[in-house]
């Protein structure tokens, strides 16, 4: 069992950073990808970007590729998610979880409750 918290969630302005956390419990964070996701109102949740269980590894979905960077402490059981030069667009509850380093919501077994980012414009 894992389990997942988001952290650093909040408002900023267009073109500003974030960096979100995810606290993982349990001695397996190193066995599992991570991935993040985020929801907007209205719309399906959306991959954001994932990483190898040894952090060698990371894939992004376009619309936030060069602007965002994944990334893991496994000493620390933790996941980031460092988002720059943000955009409206980007506005969303952010989805940590934990599972196999794949692109579908289909392949994590574990998720945070999430935490919301609204970029204003």
């Amino acid at each position: 069992q894992v389990q997942l918290v988001e952290s650093g969630g909040g408002l900023v302005q267009a073109g500003g950073s974030l960096r979100l956390s995810c606290a993982a419990s349990g001695r397996t964070f190193s066995s599992y990808a991570m991935g993040w996701f985020r929801q907007a109102p209205g719309k399906e949740r959306e991959f954001v970007a994932t990483i190898s269980w040894s952090g060698g590894s990371s894939n992004y979905a376009e619309s936030v590729k060069d602007r965002f960077t994944i990334s893991r402490d496994n000493a620390k059981n933790t996941a980031y998610l460092q988002m720059n030069s943000l955009k409206p667009e980007d506005t969303a509850v952010y989805f940590c979880a934990a599972g196999r380093p794949t692109m579908t919501s289909k392949g994590y077994a574990y998720w945070g409750q999430g935490t919301q980012v609204t970029v204003s414009s």
